[in-house]
């Protein structure tokens, strides 16, 4: 089945714990600290794969990890690190936040691999605590978190040239007849499902890539039948041949349907409608011989679109057809449509674990320090250590948090509370005490 949209929760792996032991050797009664560090957590990349065409292998599982990284070992031996998890993507697939719908990377172009999510950091073993006043450090940093990302894939098919149009206008008949795709070809009355790629070769040196995007129904870009899945295929697309039956043997208007095929697209992208198009009337080996069809198209459209009267069914004008598309793409830029960055995972979320908050309790006349930053610091400083309370007061002064404490309105003896730990609030003469206090 295809599946051009999907949603799936990727995680990096959480970083291994360092390690807390001591050498214990023969002949060495009180040996060091030898505590190894934690290995990495692996990382969540995305690699753009030639060989996939669509996103239904990420349709049957929900959540994919990396691994984790090990914990440290005794005899300053580090933890081995996770294995880097890597997700092969069609190439023109776009990765999204899902909560706010920015891209986070487009696979196209160049951008054929991509880290979007990195694996937590190591944390270190007690071996690097040691100094001449604790040489027997009982505790080492846990490593760093994993983080998780609900992501939305949304695949926006490569091609030079789309061939766009109403149902059993003949796109898939044309497409065959042109090219390398075998796409199912019947009079459906109805929009097929399925996309199709083909390589159509012009001559020895010259080919492009053409795609039969499933007929349109009107209303489609307002998200009418499948009208949003189908149109977001042609964004990356060089040229538009509008594909229409030129028989009217349907009732239809070919005349009137290529005006409806383009409001549609204006309508869903403006961009589009400043794209080079050719129309492909199509079905003339259908036409009676006192039709003025392709008279009517031309003086409709005619000289800003040209148009090419075809038979997908006999071949009769479809060598003209392909080489009009690879002249025009030929005089266009080689380079992809490439959508930009718009939401950071590194950044967007480092924020929310590097936050804080400070706030005055006045029922028990206490000021709070809460938040994830404290909460992870707290839980690898041992407080009751020298060492480990000379950390604990470099890490509030480097991270902001005793500035937002001054500015909370703190005092000199005033308690400060952090999760289950509190103190008394102590002026060490460094920061500037405002009036009054």
């Amino acid at each position: 089945m295809f599946s051009d949209k999907v949603k799936i929760i990727i995680r990096s792996g959480k970083g291994g714990d360092g390690h807390v032991s001591f050498r214990r050797e023969k002949y060495v009664p009180a040996g060091g600290p030898d505590g190894g560090d934690g290995g990495k957590g692996g990382d969540v990349w995305f690699y753009a794969d030639k060989n996939e065409n669509t996103l239904s292998s990420f349709r049957y599982m929900r959540r994919y990890s990396a691994e984790d990284g090990r914990e440290g070992q005794g005899s300053r031996k580090s933890g081995k690190s996770g294995k880097d998890l890597i997700l092969r993507v069609p190439e023109g697939t776009i990765v999204r936040d899902s909560v706010s719908g920015k891209i986070i990377a487009d696979m196209s172009g160049e951008n054929q691999k991509y880290c979007i999510l990195k694996g937590g950091k190591g944390g270190s073993g007690n071996m690097h605590f040691a100094t001449s006043t604790m040489q027997a450090p009982r505790y080492a940093k846990p490593g760093g978190d994993a983080k998780e990302l609900e992501v939305e894939l949304e695949l926006k098919l490569i091609a030079d040239a789309a061939l766009a149009g109403f149902p059993s206008a003949g796109k898939s008949s044309i497409i065959s007849r042109v090219s390398n795709a075998k796409p199912e070809v019947a009079a459906y009355h109805f929009t097929t499902l399925t996309p199709h790629l083909g390589v159509v070769k012009v001559d020895e040196d010259t080919s492009f890539v053409m795609a039969d995007i499933p007929g349109l129904i009107e209303g489609a870009a307002g998200g009418a039948g499948l009208g949003h899945d189908f149109l977001r295929h042609i964004q990356r697309t060089k040229v538009l041949v509008n594909v229409v039956d030129a028989s009217g043997l349907e009732g239809r208007d070919p005349v009137e349907d290529v005006k409806r095929i383009n409001e549609e697209l204006r309508i869903f992208d403006p961009v589009l409608a400043e794209r080079p198009m050719i129309i492909a009337a199509n079905k003339t080996d259908l036409l009676p011989p006192d039709s003025d069809s392709i008279d009517r198209l031309r003086s409709a459209f005619e000289p800003e679109i040209k148009v090419y009267p075809v038979s997908a069914v006999t071949g009769e004008g479809l060598n003209d057809l392909i080489y009009a598309i690879s002249e025009i793409i030929s005089g266009l830029p080689e380079e992809t449509v490439v959508y930009s960055q718009e939401y950071d995972p590194e950044k967007e979320l480092a924020t929310g674990a590097s936050s804080f908050n400070v706030r005055f309790d006045p029922r028990d006349d206490v000021y709070v320090v809460e938040g994830p930053l404290v909460e992870k610091m707290l839980g690898y400083t041992n407080l009751e250590s020298e060492k480990g309370f000379v950390f604990f007061q470099k890490f509030i002064r480097e991270k902001g948090i005793r500035d937002a404490l001054v500015e909370a309105g703190v005092a000199e003896g005033d308690t400060v509370r952090i999760s289950e730990y509190e103190f008394e609030y102590i002026n060490d003469g460094d920061e500037e005490v405002p009036d009054g206090v």
